[in-house]
């Protein structure tokens, strides 16, 4: 009797084991959802805690990309953080990871989920520069440049800027041999030391005036090119995705006050403005190549906070496209789909530009005429919108990824698309 019961034991013990490890792999199979082992739950910190979740709103999954402990944070939403893993059979995206050394470089494996740190320099870095070709990632830690391989981890010194000049790095040309940023002055440092918070520095440096340089910077040698000089504040430096000698950058400040979006060549260093507003406080921002390199997409306000658009400059015929948007789907920042046929907005809380009642998703839009036709992926109404979600698609134009402060620090998460049929 003992014996019988002792191997009914151990086949319930066999089947519970079993049924345990059909789950996890219903959980986990991208292409097979099992919806029944997927809690339904708020968008919340609660949610992410569950790693995987369907958001009770809008019936999309969600899942804690980065399942790794102190602050991860996503690239800002133009800087490609995409790079196919060494065999080309997946993608790995960069992240910025917290460690005891300073924020490192990360890459996670967004087939396999494996997470490896590629830089271990001491000190914060800024930059968020990948380069596909040379498969090495670019920073600025303090006044110096420094490059990383992403397979082998070698580390090389690029540039180090004079004592006498604050510079920075933002882009890398569609070539790989030219890093683009700006060069800025000591009193400019000093407004940003003693206003820390942007809403207190970012009027501040705008009046004032100050004189930035753009600048280039050779991989190779490690020279430096000062394009021009202006008293105003340069900003948002991106290269051309396929053109090497194209940099747009912006005239940074409130944005009723400037005509911000511009591209130099760098060689002729012929200037040309990319949007003329044409009514009193028009606005037009947070501009981003799409990825063929020939549309500059961004927000366009006619006037500021009552019409919305998301619009494109055709750079080959001059043609703008404007899609209108409806006030609760304006978003911080766009993005664009791989296949360029739909777009991506992180959405915003109602002390923003849109004042929107009801702003705080995560949106996946499609054209439709001269219209974007919606739709709510994420409910973010847990999320603190001093975060900036920061959007972007995955390369196999199936996920957005952002990132969210539902935990209380910055984490990363990816929603798909396609909603869960249940």
């Amino acid at each position: 009797m003992k014996s019988i019961k002792m191997l009914l034991a151990i086949v319930t013990l066999f089947c519970s084991s079993c049924k345990e490890k059909q789950s996890a792999t219903s959980y986990n199979d991208k292409n097979t959802t099992n919806v029944s082992t997927i809690p339904i739950l708020e968008t919340s910190k609660e949610s992410s805690f569950t790693k995987v979740w369907i958001d009770s709103e809008t019936g999309h999954k969600i899942e804690k990309l980065v399942d790794r402990k102190g602050d991860n944070k996503s690239f800002y939403f133009h800087n490609n953080p995409f790079l196919p893993t060494k065999n080309k059979k997946g993608w790995l995206m960069f992240f910025y990871g917290s460690t005891p050394n300073g924020s490192q470089l990360f890459t996670i494996d967004l087939k396999t989920k494996n997470i490896v740190q590629i830089t271990n320099k001491s000190g914060n870095k800024s930059g968020e520069i990948v380069g596909d070709k040379t498969r090495k990632v670019y920073y600025r830690i303090k006044d110096s440049i420094f490059a990383t391989h992403i397979d082998t981890h070698k580390t090389t010194f690029i540039f180090k800027f004079p004592t006498d000049k604050m510079g920075s790095i933002t882009t890398l040309n569609a070539d790989e041999t030219m890093l683009g940023g700006v060069i800025s002055s000591k009193e400019e440092q000093e407004i940003v030391k003693k206003y820390p918070e942007k809403k207190d520095f970012f009027d501040r440096i705008y009046d004032a005036k100050l004189e930035r340089t753009l600048i280039t910077i050779e991989v190779a040698n490690g020279s430096l090119k000062e394009l021009f000089s202006e008293k105003a504040w340069l900003n948002h430096e991106q290269f051309s995705p396929t053109d090497p000698k194209l940099l747009m950058y912006c005239h940074e400040g409130p944005w009723h006050k400037v005509d911000r979006i511009w591209n130099i060549n760098t060689d002729s260093k012929n200037k040309k403005i990319i949007h003329k507003r044409t009514v009193e406080r028009e606005i037009a921002g947070h501009e981003f190549f799409s990825p063929d390199g020939k549309t500059i997409w961004f927000d366009l306000q006619i006037p500021r906070g009552e019409t919305f658009y998301l619009a494109g400059k055709n750079l080959e015929n001059g043609e703008e496209k404007r899609y209108k948007l409806q006030r609760n789907e304006w978003s911080i920042h766009y993005n664009i789909a791989p296949d360029l046929k739909s777009f991506a907005g992180d959405g915003g809380n109602d002390g923003q530009v849109a004042h929107a009642k009801d702003g705080r998703w995560i949106y996946h839009f499609i054209p439709k005429g001269n219209n974007m036709v919606s739709a709510k992926l994420v409910n973010m109404k847990n999320h603190n919108y001093k975060l900036e979600p920061n959007v972007h698609f995955s390369p196999d134009g199936k996920l957005i990824i952002f990132r969210a402060n539902f935990e209380g620090n910055s984490q990363i998460y990816a929603v798909a698309i396609d909603k869960v049929k249940q």
